[in-house]
């Protein structure tokens, strides 16, 4: 591959800006400086550095974005922060957009990845890959509302939502719970909770299929999934998910 395709390929640089790089000498390719744009690089074995720092080649990058309330998900807004741009500059790269959306006023797990068909799996009602929140609500919760989740729920404008799971955390004046749902209507877990009479006044999206959002990872900051954490992100069974 043409080195300077390949750096481009890695990052938020375009093409032009990757050859002044390489023009200035920064580039280097198994030690030694590379002046010239086309030179032809072998990806996995060829050692390229930009700056003295070694170039990780990946087809695609897949982040685990611990999201705050206040920002939306999206790839660019002109009024709003979007999810996109918590991505550190390290870590940017072209195409980058969020695997699912959370609502502006909701928290937790986003994925941001540039691979669209990995996306459209996590995705894809069809595979019903669970999603885990906690969730909490404006008055006590009656347990009954447990066996109506389990069957399914009218929320409205033509939409009947697949069986969900509801676990009561803490009931009381303002009851914490646990919700798992596979799929993502608009405001689903709200209109749920609205079916029965509560209002939801804060959510968290806690887990993606078998991966659940790093406790370590403060709101706000987001890091690369490791080949393992990307297994554990389309498990199905036997996790608690979304």
């Amino acid at each position: 591959m043409r080195l300077d395709r390949l750096l481009a390929g890695q990052g938020t640089q375009t093409r032009k800006e990757v050859r002044e790089l390489i023009r200035k000498g920064r580039v280097t390719v198994n030690g030694q400086p590379e002046k010239a744009a086309d030179r032809q690089v072998e990806p996995l074995t060829d050692v390229i550095e930009v700056d003295g720092v070694p170039l990780r080649v990946r087809e695609h990058v897949y982040l685990m974005l611990h999201k705050p309330q206040g920002v939306v998900s999206a790839t660019e807004d002109r009024h709003q922060p979007t999810v996109v741009d918590l991505v550190p500059p390290e870590l940017r790269r072209k195409n980058l957009f969020p695997a699912g959306r959370l609502d502006k006023d909701t928290e937790g797990f986003v994925l941001i990845t540039d691979d669209g068909a990995f996306a459209h799996r996590i995705l894809a009602p069809k595979n019903k890959l669970p999603k885990r929140y906690t969730a909490v609500l404006d008055h006590r919760l009656d347990p009954a509302v447990i066996g109506e989740f389990e069957k399914g729920v009218d929320i409205g404008g033509g939409d009947h939502t697949l069986p969900a799971e509801l676990t009561i955390l803490e009931n009381g004046e303002n009851p914490r719970v646990s919700v798992i749902i596979c799929e993502g209507m608009y405001h689903q877990i709200k209109r749920m909770f609205e079916r029965f009479g509560y209002r939801v006044i804060y959510l968290k999206r806690e887990q993606i299929g078998g991966l659940p959002l790093d406790p370590a990872l403060p709101k706000g900051a987001c890091r690369e999934l490791t080949d393992e954490e990307l297994h554990r992100l389309e498990e199905k069974e036997g996790e608690d998910a979304q």
